[in-house]
């Protein structure tokens, strides 16, 4: 088998392949023969048909066989022979494909990079630190009863966090438009559900009043027929219904799967999943520090093939999470090529870290992380189990770990500053850069 290797681009590689004539009639006769061992034919008792009559009845068939599956071992062959590590399929076109003639043809295909991980020292990374205070616990406490609000109709002029029941008709230019009516709706004053101006425009309206809101609609509104233009919404309020907050007591509480039933044992069951998720919190911000700190200090090309496959996983998992009639492929790709780029040069990196430092997910700190998910439970130990019993499972934890280690590598070279803060400033979303 002749192989040669042209660099076509940083990753691409051109390969031209000869396979002898020899290797090609022996896999096309040795296809022949275990047709001829079961080929029924009229005449001829089963195994005693002719080779020449096998030959002629299905020699093309066993031609095209033995070509694709030689193309595809000789492919595989020659990668290894000249130690390539192929990112995705490639493209074959032939150059010869005669009968008795040697077989050459040309894959086209792209290469996974070729680069060490460096640049750690480079990265800075913000460590933040805090605690639960009572305050904050309070604070979640107002929150879980505000998410459990009940409201009753109240004969009064509508206030801030009263809830409407409403009729709205909106028009531009005179005429309605798709989505600006609606009957019935239930709307909560003060929760920036309609664009501003319209839940402003209903305080201390009363049950059976009309008001006219001539608002504009941002222009940055996600519907972008209707961004920045005016419109009128009349608007009929037929109840207002107060809110009405619940007791913390023994009913309150089990609404929350908790099984203790006063006050002080609610209090540190909230406290302990508070305590979680600030833990979540400050990990996840310094691995985004870090990972954002390895791009920064790792430009690597990557392979069309691999942000190909990412878009197409993205695309399909938004159709999952948003629903609808519409197909992965009928959403744009570009909506998706910046994350999946992202995504696909963070995979890169990370493993090749592993790689470097050969690193292994590390059993206790597995054990560590399904304990600390399982907690958040009723019945830890059986969620434990359950973890240790499904291999797949167990699989996407220990990555979830060897990430973590990826990072902690990184930390011992980078430039870590530690930073005490409040628990809601630890706790609180990264804001996204905005657009130029």
């Amino acid at each position: 088998m002749q192989v040669s290797v042209e660099n076509t681009s940083a990753l691409e590689r051109r390969m031209t392949i000869g396979v002898p004539a020899e290797r090609i009639e022996t896999e096309v006769n040795k296809r022949l023969q275990q047709t001829a061992r079961k080929a029924k034919i009229p005449g001829f008792r089963p195994g005693k048909v002719p080779m020449s009559v096998i030959r002629q009845r299905y020699e093309d068939g066993a031609r095209q066989e033995a070509l694709g599956d030689l193309i595809q071992a000789t492919f595989y062959e020659a990668v290894v022979e000249q130690k390539l590590n192929p990112a995705g399929a490639p493209s074959v076109e032939p150059k010869t494909f005669e009968k008795g003639k040697d077989l050459e043809y040309i894959a086209t295909f792209e290469v996974f990079p070729e680069f060490t991980v460096a640049g750690f020292e480079s990265i800075s990374v913000e460590r933040l630190s805090a605690d639960v205070a009572d305050s904050d616990l309070d604070n979640m406490l107002e929150i879980l009863r505000k998410q459990n609000v009940s409201f009753e109709v109240a004969d009064r002029a509508a206030q801030n966090e009263d809830q409407l029941n409403i009729d709205f008709v909106g028009k531009i230019d005179g005429e309605a438009f798709a989505g600006g009516s609606a009957t019935g709706t239930q709307l909560v004053l003060g929760s920036g559900r309609m664009i501003p101006g319209f839940e402003d425009g209903l305080v201390g309206a009363k049950a059976g009043e009309e008001r006219v809101l001539n608002l504009t609609f941002p222009e940055d509104y996600q519907n972008l027929e209707l961004a920045g233009k005016t419109a009128e919404f009349t608007v009929t309020v037929n109840t207002v219904s107060a809110p009405t907050l619940p007791e913390l007591n023994e009913t309150f509480f089990k609404q929350f799967g908790i099984k203790e039933t006063n006050i002080e044992g609610f209090r540190t069951e909230v406290r302990k999943n508070m305590e979680r998720e600030l833990r979540q919190a400050i990990k996840s911000k310094v691995k985004n520090q870090v990972m954002d700190g390895l791009l920064a200090a790792n430009p690597i090309d990557v392979p069309k093939a691999l942000l190909e496959n990412e878009v197409n996983r993205l695309r399909v998992q938004a159709v999952q999470q948003f629903g609808g009639n519409i197909k992965p492929d009928q959403l744009p790709a570009e909506l998706f090529e910046e994350q999946a780029k992202r995504r696909v040069e963070l995979g890169l990196i990370v493993a090749e870290v592993v790689k470097q430092f050969d690193l292994k997910p590390d059993d206790t700190r597995v054990r560590e992380l399904i304990q600390e998910m399982a907690s958040a439970y009723q019945e830890p130990e059986q969620v434990v189990s359950w973890y240790y019993k499904n291999e797949q499972q167990m699989n996407e934890v220990r990555s979830v770990v060897l990430e973590e280690q990826v990072v902690d590598t990184v930390l011992q070279k980078a430039s870590v500053t530690d930073k005490a803060v409040s628990y809601e400033e630890a706790v609180k979303p990264v804001e996204a850069p905005q657009a130029d």
